[in-house]
């Protein structure tokens, strides 16, 4: 029977329906009560609910499931070990992120960004420690920022592939400063990790990720469904 791992995210919900240890189907909807029938016509055998920002019980509520549904916490058992100092505060997402690059680079030192709404880095050790990492704005929102709190700074609303780094308008600036500035800020995370685990592996996920994947320096892997994968590993872990 098929298991399915669900990852309720600021901006709208995604899902991953597995049979064994393959991903067979996934999708992505927003708000509980726009939940896809592909999950309330369905019975699964387990089930995962992670959430960064609305209360997980409301998923599960709508999930038919025979066995276990893991309901991600800072008490779940992980299959890392977990060093970071608040685990209650972590976001499941970035833990479940990090599970799945264990699970994809084992033995290997990982730096994991997620780009998403903010943008995070993790780094997990060969040895499958868990160590923490930080939390920025997400392009969007730093666009979003910089319109908000000025009086006449335009809104960008589309992230071009291609921009000057020199920016000779102001919407050009805009862009220059917030990407350009965003591909700086992670390359110089890359530098500072690499000094450390001179070996690192870099993945990416989050819906920014491809934007990224020609702009980092190192072995960069682009994972999309990085985190619903690692949410799967925990389940598994805990059945």
């Amino acid at each position: 029977m098929q298991s399915i791992a669900v990852d309720v995210g600021n901006t709208g919900t995604k899902y991953g329906i597995f049979e064994g240890d393959k991903l067979i189907k996934q999708g992505y909807f927003q708000g509980v009560n726009n939940i896809s029938e592909e999950i309330t016509n369905c019975t699964f055998a387990h089930a995962i609910v992670a959430s960064v920002a609305a209360d997980a019980a409301n998923y599960s509520s709508r999930l038919s499931v025979t066995g276990k549904t893991v309901m991600l916490s800072g008490q779940t058992a992980l299959p890392v070990l977990n060093h970071y100092q608040t685990p209650q505060t972590l976001g499941a997402d970035r833990i479940a992120a990090v599970v799945g690059a264990n699970y994809f680079f084992p033995g290997q030192n990982c730096l994991v960004f997620d780009a998403g709404t903010c943008i995070t880095h993790d780094f997990v050790s060969a040895d499958g420690k868990y160590y923490g990492g930080g939390i920025a704005p997400g392009l969007r929102m730093k666009f979003k920022a910089l319109h908000t709190f000025t009086e006449r700074l335009p809104l960008i609303d589309q992230i071009p592939d291609d921009f000057p780094l020199t920016g000779q308008t102001t919407q050009e600036s805009i862009l220059s400063g917030v990407l350009a500035g965003t591909i700086a800020e992670l390359n110089g995370f890359i530098q500072a990790y690499t000094k450390k685990a001179p070996d690192l592996t870099v993945i990416l996920c989050g819906g920014d990720a491809g934007f990224f994947e020609s702009k980092l320096k190192g072995r960069i892997f682009v994972i999309p469904e990085l985190v619903l994968i690692g949410l799967h590993r925990i389940l598994i872990h805990n059945v």
